[in-house]
């Protein structure tokens, strides 16, 4: 049986890729996604995988605990464990708005989706696994490999300000710091627990202001001065989950082509 990586948002954009790259290093993928069931994405990872049985597809919406549990319980029935759990699944604001004129609304439905749910998706994952594996609380010596592996997409707008989307902005810092909590409450579970911290990628969430974004690569954002792509944010999540770095946990990976360097 592959080990079983779950990927919430991974039908487009960044966790499209990460889907892709986890079914070509071997796993089983299974995807929550709010959209109906896209059959051509399905279809492809699929026939990527060589084997319809190692990819599902679970509708429902990452803010939602009732849908946490039937994700988690769909992957258990089908497959029997659970491995990797990639929090992914994020949105921007539905209207970019000064901080002075932002609507609660707003900021309440980008927390729950960005901040919230994957928060309390991690608790269940968590809980989960270690039912299913026993609490490894008290063996004599912890494991020479993971359990399991959490990642967690944040933005490099955790740490940089964007005064039009400021609700964005707090929900990756809060993902930043509930990392660095799972990261230190899981440990003796065997569990470790990182986070992903993308910059400018190309994705039809960067699609409305691409031009604003090809003006200051232009300029010379980064080191590296290119768009960043899916498959470099995949690349990141693929090295996290191989349990080829098995004394990390709470790391953050940038993959910002530089971005985060402090310059003059």
């Amino acid at each position: 049986m592959p080990a079983v990586a779950l990927v919430t948002g991974g039908n487009r954009g960044i966790g499209l890729g990460i889907s892709r790259r986890l079914v070509e290093d071997g796993f089983a993928v299974s995807i929550l996604a709010t959209r109906e069931e896209p059959a051509d994405v399905l279809a492809e990872l699929r026939a990527l995988a060589g084997d319809d049985d190692r990819v599902r597809y679970v509708r429902g919406s990452v803010a939602d605990p009732d849908d946490h549990a039937r994700y988690l319980d769909d992957a258990v029935g089908a497959w029997g464990r659970l491995d990797v759990l990639v929090n992914n699944a994020g949105v921007a604001p539905s209207v970019r708005a000064d901080l002075l004129e932002a609507s609660a609304e707003s900021f309440d439905r980008v927390l729950g989706i960005n901040l919230r749910g994957p928060y309390f998706l991690t608790q269940a994952f968590a809980n989960r696994v270690i039912g299913l594996r026993g609490d490894l609380e008290h063996l004599p010596e912890p494991p020479e490999g993971p359990v399991a592996t959490v990642v967690n997409v944040s933005s490099i707008s955790a740490v940089t300000v964007s005064t039009a989307r400021g609700e964005y902005c707090v929900s990756k810092a809060g993902v930043a710091m509930a990392t660095q909590l799972f990261a230190v409450r899981l440990a003796p579970e065997g569990i470790v627990v990182h986070e992903v911290r993308p910059g400018v990628v190309r994705t039809d969430m960067t699609a409305g202001v691409a031009g604003k974004y090809d003006a200051l690569i232009a300029e010379g954002l980064a080191p590296v001065n290119r768009w960043g792509r899916p498959a470099d944010v995949a690349g990141a999540v693929s090295l996290l989950v191989s349990g080829q770095t098995p004394y990390s946990t709470g790391e953050v990976f940038h993959v910002d082509g530089g971005l985060h360097i402090p310059t003059l």
